[in-house]
């Protein structure tokens, strides 16, 4: 049965409206899939940086440990690829069988600011 757990940090220094938040969208998504690894949106903003953040619940339901290391990932709107960027995460450890909120940071030269819109996209892994 699927789990939702906080990092550390985010325990910390999550609001009560985005636990809050989380908690639904969790509920809403936990049952969507059987198998492997699901992005659900969560947000998207740009930073002061120009950095477009992406925030996703990731839910791992496989029977492994889920890491990031050299993981590439792709965010995409409408089929058009915004940004691709490889991430190594020493923080983020996903259990099996649980979900967890995270923040994956494109930096300006990650992706296309033209091809941004105000709808959310799509967080996958590039197979390439």
């Amino acid at each position: 049965m699927q789990q939702l757990q906080f990092e550390a940090s985010w325990n910390k220094a999550l609001s009560a409206h985005d636990r809050i938040l989380i908690k639904k969208i969790f509920n809403e998504t936990k049952g969507q899939k059987t198998s492997g690894v699901l992005f659900t949106p969560i947000r998207k903003s740009i930073n002061y940086k120009n950095e477009l953040l992406v925030t996703v619940l990731v839910h791992n339901f496989t029977d492994t440990i889920l890491t990031f290391h050299n993981t590439r990932l792709v965010y995409s709107t409408h089929e058009k690829v915004v940004a691709e960027k490889e991430f190594t995460l020493p923080a983020l450890t996903i259990p099996p069988n649980v979900s967890m909120p995270w923040t994956f940071i494109f930096s300006k030269n990650d992706y296309k600011q033209e091809a941004l819109n105000n709808e959310n996209g799509q967080l996958q892994f590039n197979d390439r």
